[in-house]
């Protein structure tokens, strides 16, 4: 694809020949006038300064591979028109502004032809002092004020001429080093000598014509500084433009700094282009040589420029067709690989989604097994309330043996009383035996006491491990029913995190798979697009070369 700059290039050049087609007309014209003396004039002066131009020329088609369709269509355009020229010279008689446009250009022609003539006569490089060369300047001047329009200021009506060529800055970017260069000379004050200075400039730099070029393209913009009849809008100022093509091949060393341009200009002297009596022939025919070359050389440069462009354009459609190449073949593999990790990541999820079923099965068993202890529990506290009645029973047995026990002590006491005597040996032991009866009627007094307060306190103990009892199977039912609730919703809740967890891995997974799908899917649809590109550029390219090979067919013609 063309860049914006080709296409305003390739826009400029249709205007500009649409602009061209009067001046063709009247340079065919010359031509049939002078056609006895063409020979003439090819043999004089004229072919030293042609020769560099057609140089120039050749060696420019030579490595051209574009096409050229602005001179041949303006030429065949002119040659099906023969009263075009006459209607414009009888629109000329009658318009006075046409006559002064008319006038400037044929001086233009004339300082330009004799710039050049004495320019490669004297060695090529100029200096500020040069005659022709300030006379150059001093038409140029006289070409960039013609119809230009009165501006009011504080100080009353003037005419700045920096005005137009200030704009060209904005229209061209590398004309911004020569307007800051301008800017920053010291000894300039005015806008006509910034103007002076500027032409200067673009001269060394051998893009006046380029710079011009871009402005008259604008006559849009042209419009708010120039009058419709001024050189710079009508026609007369692109044939100006194409003149000063051939001033890039000399060479101009001029002192801007040390000159006083704020000062009036020098009057053009007319007497340095008079030559002979056949000058007007002679000029009809070199003005018709140099539009010719002219438009060659603006076509040979500006097919030139569009070829680097197409070559640069066509290098770098062919890296990025390689890049795109490269990352077609990247997002393959990221895309295998991501499968795979796809395939590896579904595995883990049905192992993950395995090893929780085990879990909770585990669980389950657990709680299972919680379950049993509880009931466990519940069975020893009821076997702890069985002993506890049992130990009751039992001790209201040995109270009845105590009480039974008593009476047998009281019997066994009269029965000692009565053999006293007769177990008088045995008296120590049975005293040792009373005190220890004595001692164990006592301890059996306060041990039935205490098992009475004991039996009391059993009874209560029994009531309230009853109703301790009554609780616990009611707080067992409800821990039983919270275990269960909890350990389901524990592992309702683990399993809902989980799986949540793993929804939310595969939807990134899914997010980044789809977006890497589409981004593979527009550079598809990038590198089709660019085949497309190259295909085309590969066709116009090879239609230009066939162009270019009749253009230089034509040339050696």
């Amino acid at each position: 694809m063309a860049s914006p700059a080709e296409q305003e290039l390739t826009l400029a050049e249709t205007e500009s020949s649409k602009e061209k087609d009067q001046t063709f007309g009247i340079l065919r014209l010359q031509e049939e006038k002078s056609n006895h003396n063409k020979a003439a004039s090819k043999q004089a002066g004229d072919g030293r300064w042609q020769a560099p131009i057609f140089a120039l020329a050749r060696k420019a088609s030579e490595t051209l591979s574009g096409s050229i369709h602005v001179l041949p269509k303006a030429v065949e355009q002119n040659k099906t028109s023969p009263h075009f020229s006459e209607d414009w010279v009888y629109k000329a008689i009658r318009d006075p502004m046409a006559v002064e446009r008319a006038n400037l250009l044929n001086m233009a022609k004339l300082s330009i032809k004799g710039l050049i003539e004495s320019a490669l006569s004297f060695g090529r490089t100029l200096d500020s002092d040069y005659p022709p060369l300030q006379q150059f300047f001093v038409v140029m001047e006289h070409c960039l004020k013609h119809g230009l329009k009165v501006k009011k200021s504080f100080l009353g009506y003037n005419k700045s001429l920096w005005g137009p060529l200030e704009l060209v800055e904005k229209l061209c970017p590398e004309a911004g080093e020569i307007a800051a260069s301008v800017r920053d000379l010291p000894g300039l004050k005015t806008p006509l000598g910034r103007a002076r200075a500027w032409l200067r400039l673009a001269l060394m730099q051998k893009k006046l014509a380029d710079y011009l070029r871009c402005l008259i393209t604008r006559k849009d913009l042209l419009s708010d500084f120039y009058e419709y009849y001024a050189v710079m809008v009508e026609e007369e100022g692109a044939v100006i433009v194409g003149l000063l093509v051939g001033l890039n091949v000399i060479d101009a060393n001029l002192c801007v700094k040390g000159e006083d341009l704020d000062s009036q200009a020098i009057p053009v002297n007319q007497i340095i282009h008079i030559r002979s009596g056949q000058i007007a022939a002679m000029l009809d025919q070199k003005n018709y040589v140099e539009e010719l070359n002219r438009q060659l050389n603006s076509t040979v440069h500006s097919l030139q420029g569009r070829v680097d462009s197409m070559e640069r354009s066509n290098t770098k459609l062919i890296e990025e067709l390689a890049i795109a190449k490269n990352n077609i073949i990247k997002l393959q593999e990221e895309n295998h690989q991501l499968r795979n990790e796809n395939t590896i990541i579904l595995m883990k999820a049905h192992q993950q989604l395995e090893v929780t079923k085990v879990d909770v099965d585990s669980e389950l068993d657990t709680y299972k097994q919680s379950r049993q202890r509880m009931d466990e529990m519940y069975n020893e506290t009821r076997r702890q309330l069985r002993e506890e009645c049992q130990l009751r029973q039992e001790v209201e047995n040995e109270l009845m043996v105590q009480v039974s026990m008593k009476h047998e002590m009281e019997l066994a006491m009269k029965l000692l009383e009565k053999d006293i005597h007769e177990k008088q040996d045995t008296l120590i032991g049975l005293r040792h035996q009373l005190d220890e009866v004595k001692a164990i009627n006592i301890e059996m007094y306060q041990r039935m006491q205490h098992s009475d307060d004991g039996l009391k306190q059993k009874n209560d103990i029994i009531s309230r491990l009853e109703e301790k009892t009554n609780q616990i199977t009611a707080t067992m039912k409800q821990l039983e029913q919270r275990t269960q609730l909890e350990t389901d919703l524990k592992i309702e809740k683990e399993w809902r995190q989980t799986l949540q967890n793993d929804l939310q891995r595969e939807r990134g997974t899914i997010s980044q798979l789809t977006t890497e799908a589409r981004q593979i899917n527009g550079l598809k649809k990038e590198f089709y697009r660019l085949q497309d590109e190259n295909c085309q550029l590969k066709r116009i390219c090879e239609e230009q070369e066939q162009a270019l090979q009749e253009l230089g067919y034509k040339l050696s013609e």
